[in-house]
């Protein structure tokens, strides 16, 4: 599907949908004992294929261009499609091709069985709503845009757009307060809580009020039930907004991941105004609901927000009730959502008031104190009046016990005053308890005088709080049993409402019946008379439930081992759960390799249909992958080598990791892998030596195993290194169809992880002082933060208009400062993104940025020739630093925070006294500018970078220069000390950071990876990692200890240029910056010579048709001919001027044509290394060239938008081929000589008569600049490559485009046809063009090739993403034979694949 237009995806699915309703058409005459079951299916799939028909005629119309919702539909029909191949592969009958010869069509067996009918209806019905959705969007915003006036259209045209939208934003199921889940809690009884809930309403509509209402109270004081009352009273006046009740254990609603998708769901329902700004931001980023918090926060929430231009609501504020903060699974989240919340404090037009509820636990007191002052009020509910607890405890217990009496038939005096009066005595200040005890007394089959009398037996003075609440359900069950069989039942309560109180999420019956290895119906029987604490649904498919937390702090507290026959050993229960789980992953039905049964290795995870994953890995197994580790980490079962969590992961760690990836947890196995290796026993030292290797296979390859799950069998095994212990391990499973022709790397080396996602090159990088966040400072005018342990993208900091030169954390690590080419300092909230504050006073760009110690004072270095320090907490520049002759580009405090050092290009060091702001020392040595500056951390050395590539270490107190570290061969860009000073850290821009031992400016490692000029670097807090930033786009993240390991990877000393298979196949030449060509062994990936003579950089590289010349053109101006055979330089083709731009062999391999920068072409003679003719004419440079077939004449394209055909013999002009707009960029003959093609920067093709120089055809569509142009072998189509990512094909004798591919940015730049014409060659790889002579449909995606096919990272096999790169695999240049992929990067290293 890569490739795919929003038409040709509609077709593909419409003539799958008929192929498929013709193959049930067939199963139905034949096939007796399925029909309804076939009829189904066939019904369902005709129905996607007539609403699919109709969305074809709205894309083949005149307004095809409007139809924004159609086109937004590619991910769906993308799915539909591959759920449909999957179908016809099941109905195909040539499966039972055999029998049916035989037979006919009776052989004929319907391979589904009505469970699974049932599971692709739905799926089919889920895609003929989202296609009917499209098309009545669409057809409904047609009919708006002929008439204004209906609005009952624009209504319904809303309503299909909110659909659309919440399809898309997932929300927590079960956290609205109206939900499902949430149905049957209790609301607050009339009277009660009413000066409570009178004072939230007035806090809620009062103009002056604060915008966050903080409710707190300890565990069972009634939050939550006020929460929901409060919602509803907010829903019934039309001011709620949006609601999330957080639980503990319950997915979703356990965490932040659907925390802000969810509000803002609720949102759109409520305010229509905001649609348009969520929609705006799906269709930027259709993953944003995976972002950071605050991605999530601005772009769903706050932004649409403050894009509304008239509220909808007459209401004064809208109401957001968010109840059991501290249920959050992750106290930073939980700041963050402050802190963010915090944000729409006097927000307009639509303003917000927030109702938060929570027990008053540190990290959310923390959380509010952060807030600035003004942002909320808070109440204690455990701190309310006592009188009015009572009161309201008294009116609760009158109505549950009366609804008991009614419903009992008891007599009316039941229950006595004085027996509510105790039971009020009891509960207050806990409304659980209330609620608990009403539960119990009435419980089904149960006695409600003789239980209210047990009730009353737990009097204050004798039983604690929860002692209260729960013993007397649990004393009451154990009563029931005989006295032999107590301690049985005690022992079978321990094992399951043990384990339900323990667990991580909850589980159904069915799922924990099958974890704990039990029958469902002895489950059920333990359950049965525990609904007064614990929620058991009627389905046993729905989970079970706590009614409240107290119920398992009741039963898991250590104080009460050995008191209570009910206590529960938290520790020994997570031991078995641990067990459990690795039995049940370990089972024959439990972890697997491709559990979905995916088509292809290549199938990203956002296109499986999460229904699938649902269906493949039932409830108890995706439990038991997320939380086997929490379990054994919470019972601290020490790991040893050979032990069953050792077995499990040598023979299941890789079907764990795609389990991981399907459910989307992968991002959490780093960190699951180190809980595993603090288990580990200092003698396992063979568990370790994995778990270590584990990690390391992980934090490599973490990207796609996100990505694409079967990936890890296939890239992430084949290109670990062989002595990878999870490759060693997993030897049997790596694929066979893929083969390491060229040496792989050995071991890992010391980068641990690549962090990815900028656009442009990266500037600067630091750590927080936690260690836990690294941020990056590009190019591409952002800031992003990435967890450190995991490489994970956090979020992105934008606000700078022009490049982001630096970055630093301040000392506490809530501030990020950035420092931009637009003159400015900006400082940043790191927990939410929010830009604090903005310091303006530089009069140019700002290089580099500080902060002093203590966090009070902010130091900035600028082009302008000054520092300037700035107050953090208030933005004004407090001192301007004047005495640098040139750009400041470095500047650091030092540890005390009396000093401030900068670096500069005038090529000196000048230390500062922070307090005055006067010059104190000038530090003078090196040759050129100084680019980086750090001070020791005992302050005593001083460390300076600079572009004459060294580093110089000082002694600060004397400016002596004790010694120059020299190693670099280009500009040394950045230094760092180590967080013990023993060791420096410098980035060059020759692509190496280099560690040296500060006590002796011996060089100790070098650590190389990056392909472009590394800009920072910097040490991690605690000295283990180290962090660089690079000019190729990306961060690295280096294990310090490792040092230095040679690559293994075999090829150039510098870029690789150019890529060419010789013409049978056997060689491949490289050429390189580093001045030479070498040739290959395709076959082997032996170097089979390194071709020495050029005294420049080589641009192009060729072999002569018959292979036994390689052609070499270089920037020293000559193109040299080598002999294939031995490496010797045959002749050397010299006299020009200028660089060459490119050269081709003649047909016969007879002559060679050249271009060059100085207007000319030449024609040289192989035999003899003459120059035969110098085409001279062009006013501008010479781009392309051509010989024709006959070698008759030349055609030279140029960029004085003109084609010159010139004859070869005398070198004349025969005639100027005018007409392009603009630079010509390529130039082709037709196998016949007749016709040239030429391909220009004014996007079109142009046919000219070789005889008469005139234009026959002028070929448009693509829409930017030809590069390649190519005539078929028969002359009868031109293939043409454009910068718009396209290739096209045309009929040269009608002039019209036959088929168009898309393809990857800049991966296609050479085009030609193979020599039967049945394929296109092409840098990239070769693409099937079926029999020719040939019309493409423009379904050209579904041909079938056997070639394979390089398109960015991935590498195709039959136009499917097949093998993904990685980073030090991904190449610069390339070339693709047949099942051969040659690929050349930018580190020199040139690798060779066979795909079989």
């Amino acid at each position: 599907m890569d490739g795919l237009s929003g038409a040709a995806s509609v077709i593909a699915v419409i003539d799958m949908s008929a192929k498929i309703t013709a193959l049930c058409f067939q199963y139905s005459v034949a096939v007796k004992d399925a029909k309804n079951d076939i009829e189904r299916i066939g019904k369902k799939v005709s129905n996607i294929k007539r609403v699919l028909e109709s969305i074809k005629k709205l894309l083949d119309g005149l307004h095809k261009a409007r139809l924004s919702t159609t086109h937004g539909l590619f991910k769906s029909l993308k799915q539909c499609l591959l759920e449909l191949q999957r179908l016809e592969e099941k109905l195909e009958p040539s499966k039972t091709r055999k029998a049916m010869s035989k037979f006919g069509m009776r052989a004929l067996k319907w391979p589904f069985t009505s469970k699974q009918v049932e599971k692709i209806v739905t799926n089919m019905n889920s895609y003929e709503q989202t296609f009917t959705l499209a098309l009545q969007v669409d057809q409904t915003d047609l009919i708006l845009g002929f008439d204004q006036k209906l609005d009952l259209a624009a209504q319904d045209a809303y309503i299909l757009h909110r659909k659309l939208v919440l399809t898309a934003l997932p929300a927590a199921e079960g956290a609205s307060y109206d939900s499902h889940a949430e149905e049957h809690n209790a609301r607050c009884l009339s009277n009660t809580r009413t000066k409570l809930l009178d004072e939230i309403t007035t806090w809620a509509n009062d103009k002056d009020g604060k915008s966050i209402f903080w409710l707190n109270g300890m565990a069972g004081t009634g939050k939550s039930t006020i929460a929901r009352t409060i919602a509803q009273s907010f829903a019934d006046r039309r001011q709620l907004g949006a609601s999330f009740f957080f639980k503990k254990g319950e997915g979703e609603r356990g965490n932040a991941s659907r925390f802000f998708t969810t509000i803002a769901s609720d949102l759109v329902k409520h305010e229509p105004g905001i649609l348009a700004g969520i929609r705006k931001a799906l269709d930027e980023d259709s993953a944003i609901s995976q972002r950071a918090l605050k991605d999530q926060f601005e772009k769903l929430i706050l932004h649409p927000l403050l894009e509304i231009k008239e509220a909808h609501s007459q209401a004064l504020w809208r109401i957001i009730v968010i109840d059991a903060l501290d249920e959050c699974e992750r106290e930073e989240d939980v700041r963050a959502i402050l802190q963010l919340l915090a944000r729409t404090k006097d927000m307009q037009p639509v303003p917000l008031r927030i109702v938060v509820t929570s027990r008053p636990e540190l990290h959310i007191r923390l959380g509010f104190k952060e807030m600035p002052n003004g942002t909320y009020q808070d109440l204690v509910l455990h701190e309310v009046q006592k009188s009015t607890i009572e009161h309201d405890i008294r009116l609760f217990l009158e109505h549950e016990l009366g609804v008991i009496r009614k419903e009992r038939m008891l007599s009316s005096d039941w229950p006595a005053k004085n027996q509510i009066l105790v039971l009020v005595e009891l509960a207050v200040p806990l409304f659980i308890y209330a609620a608990t005890m009403c539960r119990y007394i009435g419980s089904k089959g149960s006695n409600p005088t003789a239980f209210l009398n047990k009730v009353l037996q737990y009097q204050k003075a004798t039983f604690s709080q929860l002692d209260r609440t729960y013993l007397p359900v649990l004393d009451q069950l154990l009563s029931e049993q005989e006295e032999d069989e107590k301690e049985t039942w005690l022992q079978g309560f321990r094992d399951i409402i043990g384990s339900i109180v323990v667990l991580e999420s909850p589980l159904s019956i069915t799922s924990l019946a099958c974890l704990l290895r039990l029958s469902q119906e002895e489950v059920k029987c333990r359950l049965d008379s525990l609904h007064s604490v614990l929620s058991v649904p009627n389905s046993e498919d729905v989970s079970i439930r706590l009614l409240h937390l107290s119920f398992r702090e009741f039963l898991i507290d250590p104080q009460r081992q050995g008191k209570s026959p009910f206590w529960v050993d938290e520790k020994s229960t997570h031991n078995k759960l641990a067990s459990r789980c690795l039995e049940l992953m370990s089972r024959q039905s439990g972890l697997r390799q491709d559990m979905c049964s995916l088509v292809g290795p290549g199938v990203l995870r956002s296109e499986i249909d999460d229904r699938t994953v649902a269906s493949s890995l039932p409830p108890e197994l995706q439990y038991a992958c997320r939380y086997w580790v929490n379990h054994l980490k919470q019972c601290q079962q020490e790991i040893i080598d050979r032990d069953a969590t050792h077995l499990f992961l040598q023979k299941h760690l890789l079907h764990w990791l795609e389990a991981m990836s399907l459910i989307r947890e992968l991002s959490r196995c780093v960190y699951l892998l180190d809980s595993l290796q603090a288990l580990t026993g200092p003698s396992a030292s063979v568990v370790q030596s994995f778990l270590y290797d584990a990690k390391r296979f992980v934090l490599r390859y973490q990207y796609i195993l996100t990505e694409a799950p079967l990936q890890i069998y296939c890239s992430a095994l084949i290109f670990a290194p062989e002595k990878s212990l999870i490759r060693q391990t997993f030897a049997d499973q790596v694929p066979q169809w893929v083969k390491m022709v060229s040496m792989k790397e050995m071991d890992w080396d010391a980068c641990r992880s690549t962090l990815e996602g900028h656009s442009s090159g990266v500037t600067g990088v630091a750590f927080s002082p936690d260690g836990r966040l690294v941020a990056s400072a590009s190019y591409d005018n952002t800031v992003r933060l990435w967890e450190a342990t995991t490489g994970t993208y956090r979020s992105t900091l934008e606000g700078h208009s022009e490049h982001v030169r630096a970055v630093a954390f301040s000392p506490d690590g809530q501030l990020v400062a950035s420092a931009s080419d637009d003159k400015k300092v900006r400082l940043w909230e790191a927990a939410t993104g929010t830009c604090r504050s903005i310091l303006e006073g530089h009069s140019s760009t700002v290089l580099a940025v500080a902060f002093s110690p203590d966090g009070q004072l902010v130091a900035s270095g600028s082009e302008d020739k000054t520092v300037q320090l700035w107050v953090t907490a208030t933005g004004t520049c407090r001192s301007k630093l004047e005495g640098h002759s040139s750009t400041v580009s470095a500047v650091a405090f030092s540890p005390n925070g009396q000093l401030v050092m900068s670096g500069s290009a005038d090529k000196t060091v000048r230390l500062w006294v922070a307090a005055t702001g006067t010059c104190c020392s000038t530090l003078e040595g090196h040759s050129s500018g100084v680019t980086g500056v750090a001070f020791s951390p005992d302050g005593r050395l001083v460390a300076s970078a600079s572009y004459d590539n060294t580093v110089r270490l000082w002694e600060a107190t004397t400016g002596t220069c004790r010694s120059t570290l020299e190693g670099h061969s280009d500009d040394v860009e950045a230094v760092a000390f180590s967080p013990d000073g023993q060791l420096v850290a410098s980035g060059s821009w020759d692509n190496t950071v280099r560690l040296w031992e500060a006590a002796t400016g011996a060089c100790c490692s070098t650590l190389e990876g990056h392909y472009s000029g590394v800009n920072a670097v910097t040490f991690s807090p605690d000295g283990q990692l180290i962090a660089s930033a690079s000019l190729d786009n990306t961060v690295r993240l280096w294990e310090a200890a490792v040092g230095t390991r040679n690559s293994m990877l075999e090829g150039h000393s510098k870029y690789v240029r150019a890529i060419a298979f010789s013409p049978d196949g056997q060689l491949v030449a490289s050429a390189s910056s580093d001045n030479t060509l070498r040739l290959w062994e395709a076959a082997t990936g032996t170097c089979r010579s390194t071709l020495e003579g050029h005294s420049s950089q080589i641009r192009e590289v060729a072999f002569s048709p018959d292979g036994q010349l390689a052609m070499s053109a270089s920037h020293d101006k000559t193109i040299r001919l080598w002999e294939a055979a031995t490496g010797t330089c045959r002749n050397l083709l010299e006299g020009y001027a200028t660089n060459l731009d490119t050269a081709v062999f003649s047909l016969d391999g007879r002559l060679v044509a050249s271009a060059s920068d100085n207007n000319t072409a030449r024609l040289w003679d192989v035999a003899t290394g003459t120059c035969r003719s110098t085409l001279e004419g062009h006013s501008s440079q010479v781009i392309a060239v051509a010989l024709s077939p006959d070698r008759q004449f030349v055609a030279s394209a140029s960029s004085d938008a003109t084609v010159r055909l010139w004859e070869a013999a005398t070198g004349t002009c025969r005639s100027i081929l005018e007409g392009h707009s603009s630079t010509v960029w390529a130039v082709a003959f037709s196998p016949d000589g007749q016709l040239v093609a030429s391909g220009s920067e004014d996007k079109t093709i142009r046919l000219w008569v070789t005889a008469t120089g005139t234009c026959c055809s002028i070929l448009e569509g693509h829409s930017s600049t030809i590069s390649a142009v190519a005539f078929s072998p028969d002359g009868q189509l031109v293939a043409s490559v454009s910068w718009d990512n396209t290739i096209r094909l045309w009929e040269v004798a009608t002039a019209t485009c036959c088929s168009t591919l898309e393809f990857h940015s800049s991966t296609v730049s050479a085009v030609a046809f193979s020599s039967d014409g049945r394929a296109l060659h092409t840098d990239a790889g070769d693409i099937s063009l079926l029999s020719p002579p040939v019309v493409l449909s423009p379904l050209w995606h579904q041909t079938q090739s056997p070639h394979i096919f390089l398109q960015g990272q991935w590498i195709l096999r039959n136009q499917r993403r097949f093998l993904w790169l990685p980073s030090e695999y991904r190449f610069e240049s390339s070339a693709v034979r047949e099942d051969i992929a040659c690929l050349g990067h930018a580190s020199g290293c040139v690798v060779l694949l066979k795909i079989f």
